[in-house]
């Protein structure tokens, strides 16, 4: 039986990646390829369009329950970084960092936020403006 192949994820060395490798056939919460795909999921979500996550914070995703939930791949990703050496999970953090700069980035504004400039919106000459 040839032995299993090693985990390939970007960005991360070999030490990191054998470490992984191990962890997903120790332990009862992993099975092999579960951090890469926690990370893909996760990467995939962050980066779809606003009003699709809006949607799914709403209503929820169908597909959640056949293709896996992004929200608790990240929560595994957390768990599976506290598990490894500080070394190895500083680089999978690293990682994964650049996937939560994109989740937390602050949504644009659409629109400027009016001003209350009397009745019909607009503010007479001589008018006071503290009225």
């Amino acid at each position: 039986m040839a032995p299993a192949a090693m985990p390939v994820i970007d960005g991360l060395s070999a030490r990191a990646l054998s470490e992984i490798f191990r962890l997903e056939r120790t332990r009862n919460y992993l099975q092999p390829g579960d951090v890469r795909t926690a990370l893909r999921l996760w990467k995939d979500y962050v980066r779809r369009p606003e009003r699709q996550l809006w949607h799914d914070h709403e209503w929820g995703n169908v597909h959640w329950y056949c293709c896996g939930n992004p929200l608790e791949a990240r929560a595994l990703l957390d768990t599976v970084m506290r598990a490894m050496s500080s070394r190895s999970a500083r680089e999978l953090r690293q990682i994964i960092s650049r996937s939560d700069a994109v989740w937390n980035r602050p949504s644009p504004r659409s629109s400027p936020v009016p001003q209350n400039r009397g009745a019909r919106g607009t503010r007479r000459p001589g008018q006071d403006p503290a009225w």
